[in-house]
């Protein structure tokens, strides 16, 4: 059995490391973090938006938002389970389907910035409308098919899309999360050789309920590598009405109660060979990079989320009165104010630099999208359940209720639940940890994966530390060295003692990636906990540097934005003293000592302190049939 599972992560291994980016023919801000270098010349000055580009902007939003305040009943969406299909055609009349879509196919051709602007409204306003609008372009058809399509392709499905066809991304299965190397959904080429036969099933297909055209990952034939038979996955592009798929169940869950997710299961389905999308055993590599390239949404999503639960939280705490002050004015919840508040900044903060870099194009931007997503579904989560607590039972409290005794209907328990998936959507938290420590620990790789791997012959061991030796012989030490001190970021002015501590942290956390690698070696990769602190100390800095050039910038446009720098400063603080927690418990902590308890808890030595369960008594048929006798 232990032999199976070993085989079984080998080969999960090798099929993600087949799959991932590792060309970086572009700088990266988070990259170079990792490797103890501050290159604020990436990110300050802050990229604002053209002119030209904001203007076009400008001029959707408000029909936009129009439409939203007119036609969609968010609470009423939540409380039916279901969405209002007649928007589609409002939706439709905008543009909104069509806004990452080039203008040449139709489509709005707006740049990332405009449709995080836009995405961030719709998700002030509604959580499942912005799930049809975000499944549909950020990782459904259109953007698989902008990255990786045939130019016949493009003019074949991109103006369907943008005008209203609604497409889905097919991946996960029943026994298949993050592990694409148990797939099952096999397409095997056709007895006439036009296409493939496609056989499985798919999971939580979000949009599959309504969708036109869907992107769909299979296994393929395998290919024989240096003697060994490698997986092979493949992505092909399916026209939901071909014979042979069948919707089997419409799941339901705790939040976004109007989005069509679906169970879709495929028996005997034929994909034209011109359907495959870029090239045969390229499939993962396909969705892989539309999750990169799409993951901007949700955080943009989650900061004007986070902007929306502020005002709430700023209004109530102005209108409740509790022993003789407005609550807002006790320390307890004026904290936790002040902490959504500056973490809100944060999120906002990294929505518009990775749009911005996004747009600007000359930087790679993998591991800031990932944190992106990391950084802002957990503050969001966080900011969320702090308003439910400002607001107490009225929290709790469903808005349709609040109003209809007379109260302001705030739809805090909606927002509760409808954030909860975003820290799944798209790549788990965990699955971010591991993805930005995979990224953060391959330079080292590159140089000493031969030294650390127990096969590699010794005179090959030997080469290679000596060349890994040299190399950190300088490396290492001037990790130690720098001026992070005034006046280096005066430019920063009363953030430049922040800024000079990002680069102070950046500069151990090398060192510390390097120590966790001498110190855990080839079992590093299984050293969970140490890598998700090494992760979130980067993602803190990412979040300060991010906040600091940000906040410099609306303050130099003076006005009422000059206060930005102080919500900045807040932030950084919160960071700091999270960042500094994470270094003492890198290598000091209980982690050996909570994988053994759980170790013993799985293997049943902790039975004893199960929960009672009561199992549901389910009638029999000729009971039913009694009871129903006796009710007549």
């Amino acid at each position: 059995m232990k032999e199976v599972k070993s085989q079984g992560a080998v080969e999960a291994m090798e099929v993600a490391e087949a799959s991932r980016q590792t060309e970086w023919e572009k700088p990266s801000f988070v990259g170079d973090l990792f490797l103890g270098k501050l290159n604020v010349d990436l990110i300050h000055p802050f990229p604002e938006q053209p002119a030209a580009d904001k203007a076009e902007g400008d001029a959707f939003l408000p029909r936009l938002e129009r439409f939203l305040a007119e036609n969609v009943d968010a609470d009423g969406i939540d409380e039916r389970g279901e969405y209002d299909y007649d928007l589609f055609e409002g939706f439709k009349q905008l543009g909104a389907w069509g806004m990452k879509i080039p203008k040449e196919y139709g489509g709005l051709g707006f740049s990332a910035t405009n449709y995080n602007r836009a995405i961030g409204l719709v998700a002030t306003w509604c959580g499942s409308t912005v799930a049809w609008l975000s499944a549909h372009q950020s990782i459904g058809v259109p953007q698989p098919l902008k990255l990786f399509g045939t130019p016949e392709q493009k003019q074949k499905w991109l103006p369907r899309l943008a005008n209203g066809a609604i497409s889905a991304f097919a991946l996960t299965e029943p026994g298949v999360g993050s592990d694409p190397a148990k797939m099952e959904t096999r397409a095997v080429p056709s007895p006439d050789g036009k296409g493939w036969i496609l056989n499985g099933e798919k999971l939580w297909c979000t949009n599959g309920l309504k969708a036109e055209v869907i992107v769909v990952m299979a296994q393929t034939a395998p290919k024989i590598v240096n003697g060994k038979e490698k997986k092979q996955i493949s992505a092909f592009i399916l026209e939901m009405d071909t014979p042979g798929i069948e919707i089997t169940h419409r799941c339901q869950f705790m939040g976004l109660r109007g989005i069509g997710n679906v169970v879709i299961k495929f028996k005997d389905v034929f994909i034209p060979k011109e359907n495959l999308l870029w090239e045969e055993g390229r499939g993962l590599k396909v969705a892989l990079m539309t999750l990169n390239t799409g993951r901007l949404t949700i955080p943009a999503g989650c900061a004007a989320i986070g902007r929306r639960m502020v005002d709430i939280a700023k209004e109530w705490s102005n209108e409740r009165v509790q022993w003789g002050a407005p609550i807002g004015k006790h320390e307890a919840v004026a904290a936790k104010i002040a902490w959504m508040a500056s973490h809100t900044f944060a999120m906002e903060a990294i929505v518009w630099l990775t749009s911005g870099l996004n747009d600007r194009g000359d930087v790679d931007l993998r591991l800031e999208a990932a944190m992106a997503k990391l950084f802002n579904t957990e503050v969001a989560w966080h900011a969320a359940d702090e308003l439910l607590q400002i607001r107490g039972g009225r929290g709790f409290e469903t808005a349709q209720s609040l109003r209809a005794r007379g109260e302001k209907g705030y739809p805090v328990e909606r927002i509760l639940r409808d954030m909860r998936i975003n820290r799944i959507f798209e790549g788990t938290t965990e699955i971010q940890h591991l993805f930005i420590a995979r990224e953060a620990i391959d330079p080292h790789m590159k140089r000493g994966y031969k030294i650390l791997l127990p096969e590699t012959p010794t005179g090959e061991k030997l080469a290679a530390a000596a060349k890994a030796g040299a190399h950190y012989a300088a490396w290492y030490p001037s990790k130690y060295l720098g001026w992070s001190h005034y006046p280096r970021f005066g430019e920063f002015g009363k953030l430049s003692e922040h800024m000079g501590f990002v680069e102070r942290a950046s500069r151990h956390l090398a060192r510390s990636i390097f120590q966790s690698m001498m110190r855990y070696q080839a079992k590093l990769e299984r050293k969970q906990m140490v890598l998700f602190r090494i992760v979130d100390i980067g993602t803190d800095l990412f979040a300060m540097a991010a906040s600091i050039s940000y906040a410099t910038m609306l303050a130099k446009k003076g006005g009422e934005q000059k206060n930005a720098i102080d919500l900045a400063d807040v932030f950084c603080r919160e960071a700091r003293l999270r960042i500094e927690t994470n270094f003492r418990q890198l290598f000091s902590n209980h982690d050996e000592q909570s994988y053994r308890l759980v170790s013993h808890l799985l293997k049943g030595d902790y039975d004893w302190f199960r929960g009672q369960m009561v199992e549901p008594v389910v009638p029999t048929s000729e009971q039913v049939e009694e009871a129903m006798a006796k009710l007549a």
